[in-house]
């Protein structure tokens, strides 16, 4: 005679399952779809070398691994009229695990794949005035009050970094998707302020 589980038990047996395979088969999905980890261009933003004008562009790309199926990073990407690159503004979370600041202000690929997802781009702004707001995010970057913190859930982490620059710079109407988890945490601790 085998055993089997008394019915009020079973329900225990199928917990484990989705608490220990679940994640795993979630986990191996999400790897399968994001496998390449490109980084390059998605050929979104105006190439810099032809464009003289002033664009300031806010991305945001599934993150890396199974959480990217519900999760975004966002980033902000500028361009002053003239210039001959992009600087990128973003919170990078493994930074702090390295004793450094989490705000990464620095020239970049302004829409680049984030670990192989591509970016979609939430706000395009160029020409006349821009430069303006360009400076304003700049400074907004540079004053974000977490710039040593990281934290997953709830945040501070980096789409909270992007709400902050919304925040500071209200011209942007700046709506995060409701995939960029921990812009709900800046808003609700910068109302308090």
């Amino acid at each position: 005679m085998s055993w089997i589980p008394h019915p009020k038990w079973r329900w225990f047996g199928w917990a484990l399952l989705f608490i220990f395979v679940a994640p795993g088969l979630v986990s191996c999905v999400s790897m399968a779809m994001n496998n390449d980890r490109r980084n390059d261009s998605a050929g979104i933003a105006p190439d810099p070398q032809f464009t003289q004008a002033a664009v300031l562009q806010v991305y945001a790309a599934g993150v890396y691994g199974w959480r990217g199926l519900v999760a975004d990073h966002t980033w902000v990407a500028a361009k002053p009229s003239g210039a001959s690159d992009y600087t990128v503004y973003q919170v990078i979370g493994w930074l702090e695990r390295r004793g450094l600041p989490v705000v990464s202000i620095k020239p970049g690929v302004p829409d680049r794949h984030w670990w192989g997802s591509k970016p979609r781009l939430l706000l395009n702004l160029q020409g006349p005035g821009v430069d303006e707001l360009i400076d304003r995010v700049d400074a907004a970057a540079r004053t974000y009050p977490y710039a040593n913190e990281y934290v997953m859930w709830p945040g501070p982490n980096s789409n909270s970094f992007t709400a902050w620059i919304g925040l500071e710079v209200e011209e942007l109407n700046l709506e995060l998707p409701w995939r960029a988890i921990g812009k709900g945490w800046m808003e609700d601790n910068y109302a308090m302020e």
